[in-house]
């Protein structure tokens, strides 16, 4: 029987990206349990887990890995590294018409590439399945409460980047000594959720949205807002989750309340290009707006937050937004700007602990959908391009490659 061969590949994008799909120990166990699959590791130097350490576990190890069946990354690949007639799990940011993929998607459409999207894989009852969130979260909570720290000198913390793992991570905790400060959470899912484990860890108390909005503390508080703290229906209806989803351009949103009253925000929430933007720009200049810190998880460029002007990186994490101007400033250097967390691959601070938890969802619940004879609703679902065409679900992408 003929091997079904996997390919972890190199990965290419720059900034560069630690993380892998798959951990060396995951790839043995996968191998031990389908011995008609094998997997090869394209040699790199820059992965968290070395090319050793998976030829320890009896993964093969080479340069190219152009002759596997299915190649899987983490992060976008380079046009000139795409494989015409294989297929490919990542996370190709393509679903929201990201411009700046435009020139791939058309790339892999005209070359027979089948890609499946990490972030579209989800059971039937919507829910994501894999994914890093958790732990964009914990990173993007801990950079938020770094970042207030250090634009009002109250304490230091080491960089995620420079922790061991997440055990190290948290050792850094004791040392935030917050003054009474309130943080607004957006969010419902992992990335709340991983954020809210740094929170709780630092000992920072959560309340209620309206105790956040009509209560003084003597302590620092957070609050976790989902959508229905934040929008509400135009026509004055009861707000619907459902409904919400299916065509949030009905409601508008009431984030200045909470923004009038915090301190710090903390973005962790899905935005949806059709959904109205939490706050307008016009809405930070004018009077009340209370904002100083934003640590955006999400990083939806000229998105749902007026002051995630571009991405930030690991090695340069922040910077601060002029609102009167709407331009960057360097970070830290006018105390009326805002100060922006926007860094956009933020598991890749903790890369071994996050590629740990994603492979083990990766070979529970997808790779055998994708390995069995008849296609899955699972990988049905995520399935962006086959046979050179766009799939029915993502019509609209075709519209927008060729325009």
């Amino acid at each position: 029987m003929t091997k079904v061969r996997i390919g972890l590949i190199r990965e290419g994008k720059v900034p560069v990206d630690k993380r892998v799909p798959m951990i060396p120990e995951q790839c043995r166990v996968f191998m031990d349990q389908n011995p008609h699959v094998q997997i090869i590791a394209q040699s790199s130097e820059i992965r968290c887990y070395s090319d050793q350490e998976y030829r320890d576990q009896g993964v093969e190890v080479r340069d190219n890995v152009d002759d596997c069946h299915v190649l899987l990354g983490v992060k976008e690949v380079p046009i000139d590294h795409i494989v015409p007639n294989k297929t490919y799990l990542f996370f190709s940011h393509t679903i929201k018409m990201q411009e700046y993929n435009k020139d791939l998607l058309r790339y892999i459409r005209d070359n027979n590439v089948r890609l499946i999207d990490y972030e579209l894989l989800t059971d039937d009852n919507g829910m994501r399945v894999i994914a890093f969130g958790r732990y964009a979260g914990i990173v993007g909570a801990y950079n938020g409460i770094l970042t207030y720290g250090k634009r009002y000198n109250l304490f230091s913390l080491r960089p995620a980047h420079e922790c061991k793992d997440l055990e190290d991570l948290k050792t850094e905790f004791p040392k935030a000594k917050l003054p009474n400060i309130k943080i607004a959470l957006t969010g419902g899912g992992r990335v709340s959720k991983g954020s809210m484990e740094v929170l709780n860890g630092m000992g920072i108390k959560k309340v209620s949205a309206r105790e956040f909005l009509s209560r003084d503390f003597n302590e620092p508080v957070y609050c976790q807002l989902n959508s229905r703290d934040y929008y509400y229906r135009q026509d004055g209806g009861e707000f619907s989750r459902e409904g919400f989803h299916n065509d949030p351009s009905e409601y508008e949103s009431n984030f200045i309340e909470f923004a009038n009253v915090a301190d710090l925000m903390i973005a962790g929430a899905y935005w949806d290009p059709n959904a109205p933007v939490l706050f307008e720009r016009e809405q930070i200049i004018g009077n009340g707006f209370h904002i100083k810190v934003i640590a955006d998880i999400t990083c939806d460029i000229e998105g749902s937050i007026p002051s995630t002007k571009m991405a930030s990186t690991i090695e340069d994490p922040i910077y601060d937004f002029n609102p009167e101007e709407n331009k960057i400033d360097p970070a830290l250097s006018d105390e009326a700007n805002i100060t922006v967390m926007a860094v956009d691959n933020l598991p890749n601070e903790l890369p071994r602990d996050a590629s740990r938890d994603f492979g083990r969802e990766l070979t529970e619940h997808i790779l055998p959908n994708l390995l069995t004879l008849d296609e899955t609703p699972i990988i049905t679902r995520a399935t962006i391009v086959k046979g050179h065409k766009i799939q029915p679900d993502f019509a609209y992408l075709e519209e927008w490659l060729n325009s």
